[in-house]
């Protein structure tokens, strides 16, 4: 009781500086505080309410196509009833499985150079200055170049040019995670390994990677989501295709993004659920694996 009659009266004396010197601030400072605020908030409200608009159209559209033939059957010719989007939903697994497959090698032993060894050197701020650049760059470009160096040297579209499109997209994200993961483990873990006699290549292995391996697999859920809902790229590369593909992955293969852009377009209503659908599933699949990643990073802070 008596810990507590004194404790009030100190912390009661600690807010009255605060009170007395917020006082003294001249009423038009008050008043721009205020409007910031206000500014502020007003400005998180709209945000929030256009952002909320569009996620509630999304699901109410995209629920009423939903059903079991939506993942068994393959999307339907035009002007048909019925069909589903299960070669464009297998489509899409297997380029983002092949580009992230690409990207996540090229892109960690990338990013463990630009942290480990390359650090300030000339070649290392290269690299860095080439990545922001390919960071920022419009994927559509990055369609044109794959469509000029794959898909007119291959004689047509591919799964193969796809993959490799998503891939380049993926890799800057992977490089610039890895690094900025890496540049946060403490020194002394580094220096313990090296004190033991352990070179640099079994440091990075068994320390360092392992040190930062949350941070690591944070950056390539995030370079996984990233390209799941790329359209630009695979309109020039895989474009797409009403039917199962061939298993070379030759040829147009379907996918997700150049349907629902197609559909959507298409003055057949039926095309046009199938295109909210698969709009939905998109948006739910890149929101899962941003939680995860999320998840991910949180666990490696608490270790």
């Amino acid at each position: 009781m008596d810990a507590r009659t004194n404790l009030a009266p100190a912390a009661h004396g600690a807010a009255a500086p605060a009170a007395l010197a917020w006082g003294r601030v001249r009423a038009s400072r008050r008043n721009a505080d205020r409007a910031l605020k206000l500014l502020c908030a007003l400005s998180t409200l709209l945000g929030a309410v256009v952002l909320g608009s569009i996620l509630i159209m999304l699901i109410v559209e995209g629920l009423r196509g939903f059903s079991l033939a939506l993942f068994t059957e393959p999307t339907p010719g035009p002007g048909s009833e019925g069909g589903g989007i299960a070669n464009a939903i297998l489509g899409s697994l297997v380029m983002t499985a092949l580009g992230i497959a690409v990207a996540t090698p090229v892109g960690v032993m990338a990013g463990t150079y630009l942290a480990e060894y390359g650090k300030t050197s000339k070649l290392a701020d290269l690299i860095r200055f080439l990545n922001d650049i390919l960071l920022s760059a419009p994927s559509i470009l990055i369609g044109l170049f794959v469509y000029t160096v794959m898909v007119r040297t291959m004689g047509g579209y591919s799964g193969w040019a796809g993959g490799v499109a998503l891939a380049i997209i993926a890799t800057p994200v992977i490089v610039r995670t890895t690094e900025d993961m890496l540049r946060l483990v403490p020194g002394p873990l580094r220096e313990a390994g090296a004190a033991l006699g352990a070179p640099p290549s079994l440091v990075i292995r068994h320390v360092t990677w392992r040190a930062a391996q949350a941070g690591i697999v944070t950056g390539i859920l995030l370079a996984l989501a990233r390209i799941a809902g790329e359209t630009a790229p695979l309109l020039f590369t895989a474009l797409n295709n009403n039917s199962w593909f061939s298993p070379n992955l030759m040829g147009g293969v379907a996918n997700l993004p150049v349907m629902i852009y197609q559909f959507a377009l298409s003055p057949y209503e039926n095309w046009r659920q199938l295109a909210w659908a698969g709009a939905l599933l998109i948006t739910v699949t890149i929101l899962a694996l941003s939680i995860t990643a999320r998840v991910f990073l949180r666990g490696g802070k608490a270790r």
